[in-house]
């Protein structure tokens, strides 16, 4: 029993050690890292760093953070940000994000979020390589605004990233965002009727795609994996009358060239058209191609109103039967 105790006391011991050493390797990390930002003409300030959650986790809580990119022009600031992570493996990351207002700044504009219960999780394998197993943001309610009016917003968010558990260098994506609403700034560039409908009945995107290599550090470091092979399982938007669905299987040459065969199905695409136009995403000069590219689809589906067609994609271009239609686009991540 006596010698229990002393391999008990041994134990904690040890953990403590481990702990105090995590946390401080932790707080000098993350001082570190923000000098190396001031170097390079960043704001980078925290009021406050405090570390806790002996003896099972290593938790940070950065007070007042705000970043500033002097090159981009981009910024951030919180009141807080909670980091959390177990103190047996500092690579499953948790990064709380606080309930009050967020900023996030361009030298033309301030744009604020206000998210319930938000947190970006990272999940990555033990060893040197830091290969990616999961990378996941999920929220509550959530808004994104400016001072003109809002943006967007919806009664929540999942997307996410999850590597395959056979294979490592498939991965899963997932977007789901229910009760998905414009806000006033982008539904009065598009010119909504003030009838339309507040909200979105879906806004999904599940899919899986193979790259050549997986995600790690050297994705940082030297260059991006490249997609060799994508499923896409379903992509669903719909807005009112306007519905927008697609599904897809596709093989990526390591050129960037897709083949492969792509499902559409697109209900009042004139609509779509129109509100592509008065947003400024459809050149006025481009529309007539495109009417007369997606009026023949339209025609071939019986609907002149619905497009519900399978495309095939070969040798760099798109074909409807046997009927070419266009350049396909090319799929090189950079």
């Amino acid at each position: 029993m006596r010698r229990l105790v002393w391999i008990l006391i041994l134990f904690a011991a040890v953990w403590s050690g481990w702990w105090f050493f995590a946390a401080n390797s932790l707080r000098n990390g993350l001082e570190a890292w923000l000098e190396e930002r001031r170097a390079l003409g960043w704001q980078a300030d925290v009021s406050e760093t405090t570390i806790g959650g002996f003896p099972l986790a290593l938790e940070t809580t950065l007070e007042r953070p705000a970043l500033a990119d002097p090159e981009t022009g981009l910024a951030f600031a919180a009141s807080t940000l909670e980091i959390s992570a177990p103190a047996w493996w500092p690579g499953h990351v948790t990064l709380i994000f606080p309930q009050d207002e967020i900023v996030i700044a361009s030298p033309v504009l301030r744009n604020t979020v206000r998210a319930e219960q938000a947190q970006a999780d990272l999940r990555l394998h033990p060893g040197a390589t830091l290969e990616l197993q999961q990378m996941q943001l999920t929220s509550g309610p959530w808004a994104l605004a400016a001072p003109q009016g809002s943006w967007m917003a919806a009664e929540g968010l999942t997307l996410g990233m999850t590597q395959d558990a056979d294979t490592a260098t498939l991965y899963s994506f997932v977007l789901d965002a229910p009760a998905f609403e414009p806000g006033s700034l982008p539904r009065k560039a598009l010119r909504v009727p003030d009838d339309w409908p507040v909200a979105f009945e879906s806004l999904q995107l599940a899919l899986q795609i193979r790259f050549d290599r997986p995600f790690d550090r050297s994705t940082i470091e030297d260059a991006r994996p490249q997609p060799r092979r994508i499923n896409l399982e379903l992509a669903e938007a719909q807005w009112g009358a306007l519905l927008l669905r697609g599904a897809a299987t596709l093989d990526v040459s390591p050129k960037g060239v897709l083949s492969g065969e792509v499902s559409l199905q697109a209900r009042n695409w004139q609509d779509m058209l129109s509100l592509a136009q008065s947003a400024g995403a459809l050149p006025e000069g481009l529309r007539p191609q495109l009417e007369s590219i997606l009026g023949a689809l339209a025609r071939s589906s019986g609907n002149p109103d619905t497009i519900d067609a399978a495309l095939t994609l070969r040798d760099g271009r798109i074909f409807l039967g046997f009927i070419p239609l266009g350049s396909a686009p090319r799929l090189v991540l950079r």
